[in-house]
């Protein structure tokens, strides 16, 4: 039987990495929405692309191909996995995921994906747009200042702490207020604030509440 996990929050609670290892317990799929969004965001930066240029982003949709392969995303033929994860397009890509016709071609793609077979998706709109009728949902959360320190750890940012909790902050405020696909928790979804929680604690949290008879 074929189902879905959708896994919903903000940057920096820990969606990417707890969505892969629970694809890798429970032997499904697993699609990084994020990256996808991120993708198309480096794409209207390498080509002076801005928010103004409604048109010209309309019709630049057609030719960006994305693919994920192994976890890496390939833009246009290109890995574009590590360039994505730079300040530049963390910083822009609120903007572009905030546009109506950049979401309807990857929420178009993302359910062509996930159709025939079990995933774990994570995102911000997985549990409310994309999937809403998943058998699973889950909203991650914690608390800005930690969120900041975890991206820190990673090395995805040359930023300060102090700088990466007010960049945080800001889009917590414009993705959670924009008219597209809010980032929000879906009604049946599961809460989980992991600020004071491991990764392995996390990943309990969700296991328990997950069906694992139907893992592969």
């Amino acid at each position: 039987m074929n189902y879905i996990i959708a896994i919903d929050g903000p940057s920096g609670s820990g969606k990417s990495t707890i969505a892969e290892k629970i694809s890798d317990i429970l032997g499904i799929e697993y699609l990084n929405t994020g990256s996808m969004y991120r993708a198309v965001t480096k794409y209207f930066l390498d080509r002076n692309i801005n928010e103004k240029n409604v048109e010209l982003i309309e019709k630049s949709l057609n030719d960006i191909e994305i693919k994920i392969v192994d976890g890496e995303v390939f833009l246009n033929g290109k890995n574009v996995s590590n360039e994505i994860r730079g300040d530049l397009v963390t910083k822009n890509v609120s903007w572009v995921s905030a546009n109506q016709k950049v979401r309807e071609k990857l929420v178009s793609l993302q359910r062509d994906i996930a159709k025939d077979t079990s995933f774990v998706l994570d995102g911000r709109d997985i549990g409310t747009v994309v999937f809403p009728d998943a058998k699973y949902k889950f909203f991650l959360t914690a608390s800005p200042r930690v969120r900041a320190i975890r991206r820190l750890e990673q090395n995805e940012s040359s930023l300060s702490v102090d700088e990466l909790e007010e960049s945080i902050i800001a889009r917590d405020k414009y993705d959670s207020s924009r008219k597209t696909s809010p980032l929000k928790r879906a009604e049946d979804a599961i809460l989980i604030d992991n600020s004071d929680m491991t990764i392995d604690e996390t990943l309990e949290a969700i296991i328990s509440k997950v069906d694992t008879s139907y893992a592969i």
